[in-house]
């Protein structure tokens, strides 16, 4: 989604964190209020200590002079302690505006990846988007609890000093804001280099983010291939580059904050020279010079401080606008404004595609479906068979309306299924996946999956139907079991068997089964094939399947070839015609034979 040769991003991105600040109109006002108030507390105390010099010292009697130092202390712990407090009351409310904010983004960003049609990641990482979730809003977030707050304090603290010295000493700090207005311009010129860096410095840290997701959610295919240490360099090679161009940024950044230091105590020290110059001569007091010393030092500490935050405020910028792009992309596949709703059945949908013609996003000049017409009635059991890449699963696929056709259409219980919504189509639609899915969570809680409301009653006799409650017991925890990251501690079988009752549990009207038993011994294979002809009753059903064996007593088995139907039948009737069926049927079963 992005290059590394993208435009060099600007502070402007930062202007769509906008919408995220808005709810919390109130608390930014407070802070702004608290960040014054210490900017300002801090401003005074040069103030306090001219006047501890000028005044505390000049009456001759000591017991007099004693009272005066004290007042004048106590003047100053004073305003101390009134720094301390807003100081502590400003640090509380801008970091727990960086919290709140960090993580409504990310709310925001993760419900809208999740909305995502698949075309969306057949460009984008898994890994990449994992990246701007973590490093992307860990930038944002420091800019709004930390870098902000700290660049408009020190813009006050740098403004303020800069106005006192001005008024205190005119035509000296003149020559100096003019020398400064100069140093600028360059600052601001190679300013630009740092956020052309910035960008691309996390853009390769997202690329190694990627092939680490990928690679970590592969780890036994990486095992099995002995493909470890290919893996390692892979990865190496990938963080090396993110190294070098963060090294490369680091730099840049570096001679920026250099020169902006440098070239600005000089101009300072200049003034400061002239000042003491002044006090030689007798223009002006002692006091004057150490509040004018102090001035100096937090204007000079201020200027440096903003270049820090400034080099922040840049990476931020294009953690921002990295973010928005992902907010700001579009799904091909949306609900409509005025969605149909779908009529009420009672004994299983009705389905028709008619004269469909696909091709994924990704292969425009490979036809995955050509003119397909397909009609399934209310209740039928209907077996989609044929060789790898026949176009099978991109019927499911197109049924659950992850991509539309590029022509033709498709009908769920006569609606188009772009009338109708993406909530209620899929509500409609129950499918158990050739790749059964195990979330980190409870057995219990995985089976829940397809009703969240069911009872833990309903969820156990699902499981029953699935025969999948005889191994759960014997866990430990029983259904309350934690399964384990994508369900490492199951063998494939039970995988299925959970993905199997989770998809009976939801009891929709239209089951898709996309070689539900592929996972399953002999044995368990008969259990859920009688499990699954039990749970279709009612119901109509879609089943792709490469074992023949588990659809031959199917009402209808089309055969599909290169994306047509080449034929369709029972399975004795196709068999009887000896075309492609019945030689992919001899295959099978002079393999079973052997």
């Amino acid at each position: 989604m992005s290059t590394p040769n993208a435009p060099a991003p600007s502070i402007r991105p930062l202007a769509s964190l906008r919408p995220y600040l808005a709810p919390y109109r109130g608390r930014i006002a407070l802070a702004g209020l608290f960040l014054v108030l210490a900017a300002v507390t801090t401003l005074v105390l040069p103030l306090a200590l001219r006047t501890l010099i000028d005044q505390g010292f000049v009456s001759p009697d000591p017991g007099e002079r004693v009272m005066q130092m004290r007042q004048h202390f106590l003047a100053l712990f004073a305003v101390g302690a009134a720094l301390g407090v807003f100081s502590a009351s400003r640090y509380f409310m801008v970091t727990w505006l960086g919290e709140r904010i960090t993580s409504d983004i990310k709310r925001a960003v993760y419900a809208h990846v999740l909305r995502q049609s698949p075309e969306f990641f057949e460009t984008t990482q898994t890994g990449e988007v994992l990246s701007r979730l973590t490093a992307d809003t860990t930038l944002i977030q420091t800019v709004v609890g930390t870098s902000v707050s700290m660049g408009l304090r020190n813009a006050i603290m740098a403004a303020g000093a800069l106005a006192m010295l001005i008024v205190t000493n005119p035509l000296v700090m003149a020559q100096v804001l003019g020398g400064l207005v100069l140093l600028v311009l360059p600052a601001i010129a190679y300013g630009r280099r740092v956020r052309r860096l910035s960008r691309a410095s996390q853009d390769r840290i997202a690329d190694s983010s990627a092939i680490a997701a990928e690679v970590l959610n592969a780890v036994p295919v990486v095992q099995s291939y002995t493909a470890e240490s290919r893996e390692a360099r892979r990865f190496d090679e990938a963080t090396e580059t993110a190294f070098h161009t963060s090294e490369r940024r680091i730099r840049a950044r570096a001679v920026l904050v250099a020169f902006i230091i440098t070239a600005t105590t000089g101009a300072l020290l200049w003034g400061l020279y002239q000042g003491t110059q002044a006090v030689l001569d007798g223009r002006i007091t002692a006091g004057h010079m150490g509040q004018t010393v102090v001035y100096v030092i937090l204007l000079l500490s201020s200027v440096a401080a903003l270049s820090e935050v400034y080099g922040d405020i840049l990476r931020a910028a294009g953690a921002t606008e990295r973010m928005m792009e992902l907010l700001h992309a579009r799904s091909r596949i949306e609900s409509p404004a005025q969605a149909r709703a779908l009529p009420a059945v009672h004994a299983g949908s009705r389905v028709k595609l008619q004269g469909v013609h696909f091709h994924y996003p990704s292969r425009p000049s490979q036809p995955s479906l050509e003119d397909f017409s397909l009609e399934v009635a209310p209740g039928e059991t209907v077996a989609l068979v044929g060789p790898s890449g026949a176009g099978k699963s991109t019927v499911f696929q197109l049924l659950l309306r992850y991509y539309d056709p590029q022509s033709g259409s498709i009908e769920l219980d006569g609606v188009s299924l772009r009338e109708t919504s993406l909530e209620a189509l899929r509500d409609r639609i129950g499918i158990v996946p050739q790749d059964s899915t195990i979330f980190s969570a409870s057995a219990m809680e995985n089976i829940r999956y397809g009703r969240p409301e069911a009872s833990d009653d309903e969820v156990m006799a699902a499981a029953r139907a699935a025969h999948a409650h005889d191994f759960l017991q014997r866990l430990p925890e029983g259904y309350h079991t934690f399964l384990g990251e994508r369900g490492v501690r199951l063998s494939g079988g039970q995988r299925q068997r959970i993905s199997i009752a989770r998809a009976i549990l939801k009891n929709a009207p239209l089951l898709l089964l996309d070689e539900a038993t592929s996972a399953l011994d002999s044995d368990s294979e008969r259990a859920v094939q009688a499990a699954l002809e039990e749970a279709m009753k009612g119901r109509t059903t879609l089943v792709i399947a490469h074992r023949l064996s588990t659809v031959v007593n199917a009402d209808r088995i089309v055969v599909m070839d290169n994306g047509r139907i080449a034929d369709a039948g029972t399975h004795a009737e196709l068999m009887a015609r000896n075309g492609l069926y019945a030689r992919l049927a001899a295959m099978q079963f002079d393999q079973a034979a052997a």
